[in-house]
């Protein structure tokens, strides 16, 4: 199994942001029912206003190539595409546990 750790820090005013992120958390949350190979999604939303990181996804898949699958899937990449002009960052870990 594989754990996908991804975290965003996005753009524009904290109002912004946070729309942003709910459109792109609803849109993440629909994807187990649409991608075979994604056992489970969690998303939040960042609530501490002294942290600069806005958004944090936990994806669990079965296989590093499933990972793979997952991030080619057009349902994934139209909720990427929900991110164009407001993410400024983004850092990802995958590990098998």
């Amino acid at each position: 199994m594989v754990k996908h750790i991804v975290s965003f820090k996005l753009s524009g005013t904290p109002d912004e942001r946070l729309a942003v992120a709910r459109k792109f958390r609803d849109a993440l949350l629909a994807l187990p029912a649409v991608i075979e190979p994604l056992e489970s999604i969690e998303v939040g939303i960042n609530e501490n206003p002294a942290e600069d990181w806005d958004v944090v996804l936990t994806a669990v898949l079965p296989t590093m190539a499933d990972v793979e699958v997952y991030a080619k899937h057009p349902a994934h990449v139209a909720a990427a595409g929900l991110l164009a002009g407001h993410k400024e960052a983004r850092a990802c870990v995958d590990y098998k546990f």
